[in-house]
């Protein structure tokens, strides 16, 4: 039986060189955060996927988007928090929670999502393929449960009301690390388990 975890965590100090003129972190750093998050996921949960990845396994951003809560700035702490949103036969969603942690306080600053699909092949014939076994396993620790029929979403999980919003699409743009985006499905997802 696979112990289910409420999300894989990965940890920045935000820097001067992350934030505008103004001094508040620059939009475009959550998604480098996300990557980075899922880079780091694939080199402690899933260091097999990165050997295809080598080989000829591609891993192509579908879509991502982020709503932004909060303003942070230099020096603040995040956890960045992944979990599955949803898995197909060549495609995974993800969901990505940004906490600012200052000592016991934490504050969700932003959510994200985003959807890959899995490719092989020789660039200009690449095809769907089957997300790789040990990525699948991997995974499995980190699912979102299921939101329960009827529930509605002005609030997340952590009870902090939306905020302002940016999405992308890259198309086919190639990537050899973990970067796309779920599209929302209309409801908040609900978190299982508790802090590691």
């Amino acid at each position: 039986m696979v112990t289910v975890e409420s999300y894989y965590e990965y940890r920045h100090l935000v820097g001067f060189e992350e934030t505008n003129l103004v001094g508040n972190v620059y939009y475009v750093n959550y998604l480098r955060w996300q990557g980075r998050c899922r880079e780091m996921f694939l080199r402690e949960q899933a260091p097999e996927v990165l050997a295809e990845v080598q080989d000829d396994l591609k891993l192509f951003t579908l879509k991502v988007d982020c709503e932004f809560l909060a303003e942070i700035t230099a020096f603040d702490e995040l956890s960045i928090r992944m979990r599955l949103e949803d898995l197909t036969q060549t495609q995974v969603g993800f969901a990505f929670d940004y906490v600012k942690v200052a000592g016991e306080q934490e504050t969700l600053v932003a959510r994200g999502r985003q959807r890959i699909a899995c490719m092989r092949g020789p660039n200009g014939d690449t095809r769907p393929a089957k997300v790789p076994d040990a990525l699948r396993e991997a995974l499995s620790r980190y699912r979102i449960a299921p939101v329960a029929a009827g529930a509605s979403g002005g609030a997340g999980a952590s009870g902090v009301p939306g905020g302002a919003a940016a999405s992308g699409a890259a198309g086919a743009s190639e990537s050899k690390v973990l970067a796309g985006s779920a599209a929302d499905r209309g409801g908040e997802a609900v978190l299982q388990g508790s802090r590691p």
